[in-house]
């Protein structure tokens, strides 16, 4: 009788100690591994923790990435001696996106408009210091228009389509 008694406490107080137990759960909508000449990491997206690490090279953060908004990407290294400005407006778009270049000759560039995935979806040259772009027929997405001269990339604009 007495063996009985402390096996039923036995297991009551497992059983109380066990729904007492709680963990950390996470629902990510997407995540993957990247690598690199640096080396490689694996992330997730809509992690609901992080810890951010700071060493002499910079610094990263696990788990939730914050947007950080640029609206200018790219620009090359041999242009910051010339004087000449390439901008797109307005950004946020919902019809049109003008590009228009001062102080420099046009006749050498174009621009090309990619989507998210990376897919070309116009390849155009840029035949006057004010260029319109038609971005009423595509969906409200994030878009990316490069400026290049030749083979050489002038900027690249994050342009947000509403």
């Amino acid at each position: 009788m007495r063996y009985k008694r402390l096996k039923l406490s036995a297991v009551l107080l497992l059983g109380l100690g066990l729904t007492a137990l709680q963990a950390q759960e996470s629902i990510n909508p997407t995540g993957g591994n990247a690598s690199g000449s640096g080396g490689s990491i694996s992330y997730s997206i809509g992690q609901v923790a992080y810890q951010t690490h700071t060493g002499t090279n910079g610094s990263v953060a696990e788990g939730v990435q914050q947007p950080f908004e640029i609206s200018v990407l790219t620009g090359i290294e041999e242009a910051k001696g010339i004087n000449f400005s390439v901008t797109a407006y307005p950004n946020p778009t919902t019809d049109y996106l003008t590009l228009e270049v001062k102080d420099f000759d046009v006749s050498n560039l174009l621009y090309q408009l990619y989507d998210t995935n990376g897919r070309l979806l116009q390849n155009q040259k840029i035949t006057g210091k004010q260029t319109s772009i038609v971005m009423s027929n595509f969906v409200p997405a994030t878009y990316f228009v490069k400026v290049t001269e030749g083979n050489k990339e002038v900027k690249t604009f994050k342009i947000i389509k509403n």
